[in-house]
This record gives C-alpha cells, sequence and structure tokens, in this order.
C-alpha cells in the first residue's frame, strides 16, 4: 500500500516495510540537538541514566544560540555547561559565538542534516529541515537526553496533510507569505500531531532558503514535522553540504492523507500576521498602516542570506524612518561574513539599522530588542504571542523581509511597492 514520506521515515528507520498512523514505534536518531537553554536539562537527564557516553559523538549538536553571546550571568552558566559537556564528550562539532550561529540556519548550511534523517531537537523550530527531506522534530529536554544516551527515541506515527500550491509567485510573495497564509486558513492546531507536505509550481519556484522558511513554521500550526517534496534544487544544496551519505524518501502516489489543501498563489500578496497569533494572518492590503517603534530582521526564519539581500536591496539609499530602532541580525557567521562581503551590512549600517552578531536575540524577547508597553514591532521572526518579544501589552506583526525593511523605511506597516 502507498505510504507517505513520514511513514516512510520511519519505517525504513524502524526496519520495517510499513508503519500505520496511530502506531507507536521506537526508531534511531541520526541527530539529537539542543540549544542553550534546553541543553543543560537534557545534559541533566543524560547524567541522572548514569550512561557515561554519548552514543555518537558526531551526531549530537549543542548550539548556544538563544543567549548567546552571554547576556547575563545565568546565560553565562547556561552556555558553559553546553561547553563543559561539549569538553567531556569529546563531541566532534563545537559550535562557539563568532564561529557558529543560530542553530537552524547552521546545520543545514554545514551539511549535518541531511534527506532522510530523523532529527530530535530541545527547540520546537526543529521542523526546519523538513525541507531537506528530514523527519525533524522537537521534543523536551528529557526525551533528548535520554536519545543522547540511548540514540533512540518513540514516537507516535503522525497522519499527513497535504499542501499544494498553484500558479506563478508575485513579486513579493515569498515562502513566508506562503506559510503564514496557510497558518491563517487551518489555525494554530490546524495541523495537531500532524506532518505536513508541502508540493505544487509555486513551491519549486522557491530556493532552498525559502523552503526552510516553510517547514520552520510547522509547529505554529501544531504540526508534528512537515516536508517539502525533493527536487533538484533539494539535491543541488545538499550535494555541495553533504557531510555522510543520504537517502531522498518521496511519498508514494496514491498515499492517504487526512486532508488536501490546494491553493491558487497567482494574486497572493505579501501577509502579515497580526497580534497575537501566527494564525491571524490578513493580506498587507487589509491591515492598518500602524506605526512602528522596531522592525527586527533575522532569525531562524528569515535569517538567511537571500532574505538579507532583499531587505539590503529596499533599504539601499533609503534612511530607516526617525522614530525607528531597525535591528537586522545575520542566522549565522557564514551569512554574515557572506553579507560583509556583498556589501549588505554596509548598507544596514548606513540606512541606520543595528548589525548584530548571529544569535536569537529579539526573536524570543531575549535581548537585543525586547520591547516597552505599548511598542510595535514588524518582525520576520515566527511568534508573536503576547509576551513573545517583551512587555505583554507590545504588539508584534510577522511579515517576510521585505514587508520588514519597507515598514522600517516608512515609518509604519507598508510594503516594498510604496519604497521601491
Amino acid at each position: 500500500m502507498p505510504q507517505t514520506m513520514v511513514q516512510k521515515i520511519l519505517a525504513a528507520h524502524a526496519g520495517r516495510e510499513r508503519v500505520e498512523p496511530g502506531e507507536l514505534v521506537d526508531v534511531p536518531v541520526d541527530v539529537v540537538l539542543a540549544n542553550d537553554i534546553t541543553a543543560p536539562i537534557a545534559i541533566d537527564a543524560f547524567n541522572r541514566l548514569g550512561a557515561g557516553e554519548v552514543f555518537n559523538a558526531d551526531r549530537i549538536m549543542l548550539v548556544p544560540d538563544h543567549f548567546a553571546p552571554n547576556k547575563d550571568i545565568k546565560a553565562a552558566e547556561q552556555n558553559r555547561t553546553l561547553r563543559l559537556f561539549t569538553r567531556e564528550q569529546e563531541l566532534t562539532n563545537k559550535f562557539v559565538e563568532g564561529r557558529a550561529g543560530i542553530e537552524h540556519v547552521m546545520l543545514p548550511e554545514r551539511g549535518l542534516v541531511l534527506p532522510g534523517d530523523i532529527v530530535i531537537g530541545g527547540d520546537s523550530h526543529t521542523c526546519t529541515y523538513g525541507a531537506l527531506g528530514a523527519l525533524a522534530t522537537g521534543m523536551g529536554s528529557t526525551d533528548i537526553g535520554v536519545a543522547m544516551a540511548t540514540g533512540r527515541t518513540w514516537m507516535r506515527v503522525p497522519e499527513t496533510m497535504r499542501f499544494v500550491y498553484r500558479g506563478e509567485l508575485p513579486r513579493w510573495v515569498t515562502g513566508k507569505d506562503l506559510i503564514l497564509h496557510t497558518i491563517g486558513e487551518i489555525g494554530s492546531d490546524g495541523a495537531l500531531y500532524r506532518a505536513m507536505e508541502f508540493g505544487g509550481e509555486a513551491i519549486t519556484q522557491l530556493n532552498m532558503e525559502q523552503r526552510l522558511t516553510i517547514t520552520n513554521m510547522v509547529i505554529e500550526a501544531g504540526g508534528k514535522c512537515g516536508f517539502v517534496e525533493a527536487d533538484a534544487v533539494t539535491r543541488a544544496y545538499v550535494e555541495e553540504r553533504a557531510t555522510r551519505p543520504y537517502k531522498v524518501y518521496h511519498a508514494d502516489e496514491g498515499a492517504a492523507y487526512h486532508a488536501l489543501y490546494e491553493f491558487d498563489v497567482s494574486d497572493m500578496e505579501p501577509q502579515i500576521a497580526c497580534p497575537y497569533s501566527p494564525a491571524n494572518v490578513k493580506p498587507l492590503s487589509q491591515v492598518k498602516p500602524v506605526a512602528v517603534d522596531q522592525v527586527f530582521i533575522g532569525s531562524c526564519t528569515n535569517g538567511r542570506l537571500s532574505d538579507l539581500a532583499v531587505a539590503a536591496d529596499l533599504l539601499e539609499g533609503r534612511p530607516v524612518a526617525e522614530n525607528v530602532r531597525c535591528i537586522v541580525i545575520p542566522g549565522s557567521q557564514r551569512v554574515f561574513l557572506d553579507a560583509l562581503k556583498l556589501g549588505y551590512l554596509q548598507t544596514f549600517t548606513e540606512a541606520g539599522c543595528v548589525v548584530s552578531t548571529s544569535t536569537c536575540g529579539p526573536c524570543l524577547g531575549g535581548y537585543m530588542g525586547v520591547l516597552a508597553a505599548g511598542e510595535v514591532c514588524v518582525s520576520t521572526s515566527n511568534r508573536n504571542f503576547r509576551g513573545r518579544m517583551g512587555h505583554r501589552d507590545a504588539q508584534v506583526y510577522l511579515a517576510n523581509p521585505a514587508v520588514a525593511a519597507s515598514s522600517a523605511i516608512l515609518g509604519r506597516i507598508g510594503g516594498p511597492e510604496e519604497v521601491a
């Protein structure tokens, strides 16, 4: 019988011909990931198991990115825990500020996550790697600690929802807009514990970085994991970076889906998620031109080089509005260096932006951009819950990099057609 991508990957790892939705399976994992917030708890769980050694020093990635560089003493202690464990266990991959970056930007660009992998991470946006054809999902730190020791985890096989995007993408419409529109259509729990498969001719028009943006936000619809159909774009990206063998899986024709959604994107415009939910989505033309206090361009959702390229093109020769703080954070050190060589960082600086080293920063209200009561922010990140980026009475609007940069120039929510 035909199977979906998630069924195929789980069956292959379980050493079986097939698995069925709802079934509990015990599987080996290929990559285990945690960050400076979740890793200390996972390390404590690992130590309480008395395992002694990790299952595979090549496959564990402990990345300081949320509060790194250290923002305070507590953050310093958390990051020290990661460094000590990395040394004690002689982990192959070492991630240090100045040579690393945001986990979900950096791991794909280094070829550390590959098609067909099972990846579990102590971060809800681990689902990002589904754009590469990996089964990637976030888990609690205790599960991560057990996996670091055993190299295994258990899952309930999820049902799959399929999303097909027809037509040619209009200018300024990106992967961020496709996923925002989708979440707006199905709701923040519309894919609860289900896999989401994305396909159609509009998806084939996207580069890998925009595909990573789509799967990054699967969790905002409640999804367990997400997949973009592998094609020539996928293979070109992976072949250039792969550090080990991999296998590409495709859903079988005739596979059973929980639901099928089809969207014609031909007339789509940039989408905005209004406060206080990624599901409160409206087309840009239907959003009031609210005055903006801050703009954030970055995060694991839109902090890649092509995102910065769009923002830099719009900000070239156009200053940030007088009353707006515009913060730009490249998603990794490699992105930072490339943006530096291409002149993007000079463009941002001359326009009046703050440019930072690679970190999650303001995305989770950590630091470098915490919002005060009543302030309005346009952000390229993935969540705009009440209190997410600072005071509970601040308002965060989620948008693509073109809308964010345009809003910084205009001093209010607006689109690139107004400034380009």
